[in-house]
């Protein structure tokens, strides 16, 4: 259990993660700031360098049973904060903690408080701090990791802070939880010509112009994602040639991100989106290439996990349901589904919380003792207490 001056510390910690905040893949710093918490807690071994820079303690009963992942992420995002209203705002320019994963590694910490005190009776529990979640890369590497060899988990289970739900409730469900995706982006080339002379030159211009409401209407989101149809394609980027009047263009990029209910709906949109570029700039005479970026698996809540996960909250008094579930958002948690008995649970943090990603959005610190409880209530259901 946590004691008040705990939970001041570990405010106060997520305060100074949260003033330090570092994007995909470059997590150094704040690895290292959660390898010196965790070694005051005195794990049975701590694997640092996961997949880049994720952490993992391991908590070891030294008897035989389950293995139970917990994790969190490390990284922060791309966005400048804006946000006078807090006093531990960023100090790295154009990076902030506006998605709350300084909230969730605290919530980590604060179980492996609990579990440094009252050990468990059986297995072992991994805390797992991953890195470059946002981009979608960090899960695979770190299950890639040789190193994830020896943790094996056997169950696997994640909080995400939920602004606009009624704080304190979990969302949940079994099946999808968040959707697949994909960032695809095209690059047509063509031939630059004097913009006097735009027939001396092959331009993208009109591809471009025809490609976008094309890869738009490949999906709307009809029925959301609760319908294994669902499909959706949004355009986030593009650019044509370069910002001049003297010369007509001659490559192009378009940005789109695709978005589905499953892993193999996403194979089928892909192909689609890719099939009608190629149409496209075949009938401007362009040459066309693609590049994939942030790609998500879809994020699966296995039964199993989730009835554990609402036994722990029914028995500590955690109310939840479905609303808001499954997400069109996207989480790599689901990676871990592959090789464990995996749930996600979603956390709301206020109806009138400002949004994720957005510039005035900070982790709310009264989570922390709800989140680390049903962590700590489903490592006790399922290894017991020593």
């Amino acid at each position: 259990m946590l004691t008040n001056s705990d939970l001041v510390e570990l405010t106060e910690f997520r305060r100074a993660l949260h003033r330090r905040p570092e994007v995909s893949g470059e997590e150094a710093e704040t690895a290292k700031t959660v390898v010196a918490a965790l070694k005051a807690m005195c794990p049975a071994a701590i694997h640092t360098g996961l997949g880049g820079h994720g952490v993992a303690a391991i908590f070891d009963s030294g008897k035989v049973g389950p293995t139970v992942l917990f994790r969190a992420e490390l990284d922060a995002l791309p966005i400048e904060e804006r946000n006078g209203a807090i006093a531990w705002p960023s100090e790295i320019p154009g990076n902030s903690h506006v998605c709350g994963h300084d909230g969730h590694m605290t919530m980590l910490l604060a179980l492996g408080l609990m579990i440094s005190r009252r050990p468990v009776a059986q297995g072992r529990v991994i805390l797992m701090f991953q890195p470059a979640e946002e981009d979608g890369s960090g899960a695979k590497a770190v299950v890639a990791d040789p190193a994830f060899d020896q943790l094996k988990p056997d169950w696997a289970f994640a909080i995400h802070n939920a602004p606009g739900s009624p704080f304190g409730v979990v969302s949940s469900r079994v099946g999808l939880m968040n959707c697949a995706s994909l960032g695809l982006k095209v690059k047509l080339s063509g031939k630059t010509a004097h913009a006097a002379d735009p027939q001396d030159g092959v331009s993208p211009a009109l591809a471009v112009a025809k490609l976008i409401p094309a890869l738009d209407d490949l999906g709307h989101g009809e029925g959301g994602p609760r319908n294994d149809a669902f499909r959706l394609v949004t355009i986030t980027h593009a650019n044509i040639g370069e910002p001049t009047f003297g010369i007509a263009p001659g490559h192009a990029e378009v940005f789109a991100t695709l978005r589905t209910a499953d892993d193999a709906g996403m194979e089928s949109l892909e192909t689609a989106a890719r099939n009608i570029a190629t149409s496209v700039a075949d009938q401007y005479g362009l040459g066309v290439a693609f590049e994939i970026h942030d790609h998500f698996a879809a994020s699966v809540n296995d039964a199993d996990a989730y009835n554990v996960a609402t036994r722990a909250m029914e028995a500590i008094g955690v109310p939840y349901g479905q609303e808001s579930v499954p997400m069109r958002a996207s989480e790599d948690f689901g990676v871990f589904g592959w090789r464990a008995k995996a749930a996600m649970l979603l956390l709301g943090s206020g109806e009138d919380h400002a949004a994720l990603h957005n510039p005035d959005y900070d982790f709310h610190d009264d989570l922390i003792p709800i989140g680390s409880a049903i962590f700590e209530r489903i490592a006790r259901d399922l290894l017991g207490s020593a």
